[in-house]
């Protein structure tokens, strides 16, 4: 049987500033993100599998990403651990929702976080292909299974 690729797309809102950077995006900023994730695999086939046909169903795939991406990143505020941070997130009610990553907060950074957290949390069979995360509508980042 042939292998194919599905893709799911997820939006959500997202602040974050790059440390250390000599351009605006210093300041803290926010995008409406765009989030493309494409999965590779053989579509069931098993007239008993209530899946038959489906290399995953779609509904699954929304759940591991909205639970681990889409719900976990929107609307909060994304910094390097690196910034100084402490202060700003102890004013509290506005900076509830944040994440202090390792890393700058940058679109291609971030495609590599999400892939980190996605790839682990898919069936056996299926595999990770591509993330595309749109930052703006034209500019973006990707990264894609065949160039690692």
């Amino acid at each position: 049987m042939a292998k194919i690729r599905v893709t799911k797309y997820y939006d959500f809102e997202m602040a974050h500033a790059l440390w250390n950077y000599d351009g605006i995006c210093k300041n803290i900023h926010g995008h409406s993100y765009k989030l493309y994730v494409t999965v590779s695999g053989e579509p069931i086939n098993d007239p008993d599998n209530k899946k038959n046909g489906m290399v995953i169903d779609f509904g699954d795939l929304k759940r591991i990403v909205k639970t681990n991406i889409v719900d976990v990143f929107d609307h909060t505020l994304v910094v390097s651990k690196h910034a100084p941070h402490e202060k700003l997130l102890e004013l509290g009610q506005m900076y509830e929702r944040h994440h202090v990553v390792d890393f700058q907060p940058t679109c291609e950074n971030l495609v590599l976080h999400f892939v980190g957290i996605i790839k682990p949390l898919l069936p056996k069979g299926i595999t990770l292909k591509n993330l595309k995360l749109y930052e703006t509508a034209n500019s973006s980042a990707e990264w894609d299974a065949d160039d690692n």
